[in-house]
């Protein structure tokens, strides 16, 4: 079966400043950083931040790679700490300018359109040490002037402009699950952080406007989102996943595009004494500053069930889960070694729901991607990685967007994570997820199998897949094979 994709439809991968650039000549550290000097042994082989996948010193030769593969759009992130010398006054650091434009100038030079996001959790560790980063409201005006400079410096070039990266990840891990530093579990303080994220996100979107003179500018965030699958049609178990929604998806993203926060979840919080502290002027703010459009990271399905204990019990903490439990769904298709399972069906429902419910705002894939460790098992005798896995992959959850597309969903783009194997955090280099593998001892540079694979998809503008995966997912929706016609 081949599917064509619209003209103009952007092809390409993601990747973030903390994740790629290494420490070089940066002045600050992030929390990750700082993470990394106090407790090593908390990363995957002690591997840390400082230089991953050298990207500060290799970024032509990098570039050059993503044209080769044929990205025709490249998402990364600037870093507050690599930017900004004075936190307070929003002084830039020279060094840092002539890298990013350096960055941006170099992809519009090899034709990769620059998407550029302002937040990949990289909070600078002063500020997150004198004020509780994201806790702070204060450090929410910080934030604007970080953004301000980042608008007036590169927005002659960059059109494609992002807020957040994953905003829920910061609440769920730096106060809630302890996988991001300062690792509290703190009900209250959670929900206000999420509160002073969209806040920031809105007066950035606010800042944003007032600053540019690109015709096509536009500015959005990037929201990891899936559906909320019930374990059963038990009412018990519909209502954990409503409320499972409500947190992991309409908090960020009713606040973003409908310009105000679910009612059913703030009644939530009202009940049980953790809603976020907000003045009527804030919330104005949220109100009139809306996105132009949409990034959605999508890895695998969020399937729950009722909780184990009642949502009225007595706890030490408020965390979201009173609400809901996880449910691993049996005979469910898994990435073993991420631990994660493949439901790329999802794809399809995210794109209806956009539709639907938040007025076909324009979206596009901008994180999707199949982590795998140990990927020398797959070398061949000429060194290239035959990752078969991650083009069936990929082919899966495009066969799906594509559907979507088809009834009417507004997608316009598809991006990998990652162009090139990145460092991610406290897995560092455990799971790889590029199009392009990364010697982390020589940083020597290789195209896999499926980078060559996707040149030949962006060359024709459309993606071929196999009639056996056709005839699965239409044998599991009981349904003959649709014709997609985008």
């Amino acid at each position: 079966m081949k599917i064509d994709f619209p003209e103009q439809f952007w092809w390409g991968a993601a990747t973030s400043g903390p994740q790629s650039e290494g420490r070089f000549n940066k002045k600050h550290a992030n929390v990750f950083d700082h993470w990394f000097e106090i407790e090593p042994d908390a990363f995957y082989d002690q591997v840390g931040p400082d230089v991953a996948s050298n990207f500060y010193n290799s970024y032509k030769e990098d570039i050059a790679l993503m044209k080769e593969i044929g990205l025709n759009s490249f998402r990364t992130s600037i870093q507050w700490t690599r930017l900004i010398d004075d936190f307070e006054e929003a002084t830039v650091n020279e060094d840092a300018v002539r890298f990013y434009n350096a960055v941006i100038d170099e992809c519009l030079l090899q034709g990769i359109r620059p998407v550029i996001n302002l937040f990949h959790f990289d909070m600078p560790i002063a500020l997150q040490k004198k004020y509780g980063g994201w806790e702070s409201k204060h450090v929410v005006e910080l934030y604007v002037k970080f953004a301000s400079k980042c608008f007036q410096l590169f927005g002659d070039r960059v059109t494609e402009w992002f807020t957040f990266n994953e905003p829920l990840v910061i609440v769920d891990g730096a106060y809630l699950y302890q996988f991001h530093y300062p690792k509290l579990v703190d009900g209250r303080k959670a929900v206000q952080v999420a509160y002073n994220i969209a806040l920031a996100s809105a007066k950035a979107v606010k800042a944003y406007r007032k600053i540019n003179t690109h015709v096509d500018g536009k500015i959005g965030i990037i929201l990891n989102l899936t559906p909320s699958y019930p374990a059963s049609d038990d009412p018990a178990d519909l209502s954990a996943a409503r409320f499972a929604d409500l947190w992991m998806n309409e908090m960020f993203l009713d606040a973003a595009v409908k310009g105000q926060f679910p009612k059913e979840l703030t009644d939530t919080f009202q009940k049980d004494g953790v809603l976020w502290d907000a003045s009527e002027a804030e919330l104005y703010q949220i109100a009139e500053n809306t996105i132009d459009l949409l990034g959605v990271n999508f890895y695998h399905p969020n399937r729950v069930q009722r909780p184990d204990v009642s949502a009225d019990s007595l706890a030490v903490d408020w965390l979201p889960t009173k609400y809901f439990d996880g449910f691993a769904m049996p005979g469910r298709r898994m990435n073993v070694d991420k631990g994660w399972e493949i439901y790329p069906q999802a794809l399809y429902d995210i794109a209806l729901n956009i539709r639907d419910n938040y007025g076909n705002i324009p979206w596009f894939v901008s994180e999707n991607g199949m982590g795998v460790s140990k990927e020398e098992r797959y070398l061949n005798e000429d060194g290239i990685i035959e990752d078969d896995y991650r083009i069936q992959f990929i082919q899966e959850h495009l066969y799906w967007l594509a559907k979507g597309m088809a009834e009417g969903s507004n997608c316009f783009g598809f991006h990998l994570w990652t162009p090139i194997d990145c460092w991610s955090w406290m897995n560092a280099y455990r799971n790889r997820y590029g199009f392009i593998s990364t010697n982390i001892h020589t940083q020597v540079k290789t195209i896999k199998k499926s980078g060559r694979w996707f040149r030949k998809v962006v060359e024709e503008n459309q993606l071929e897949v196999p009639d056996t995966i056709v005839a699965k997912w239409a044998k599991q929706v009981s349904e003959e094979p649709m014709e997609i016609v985008l």
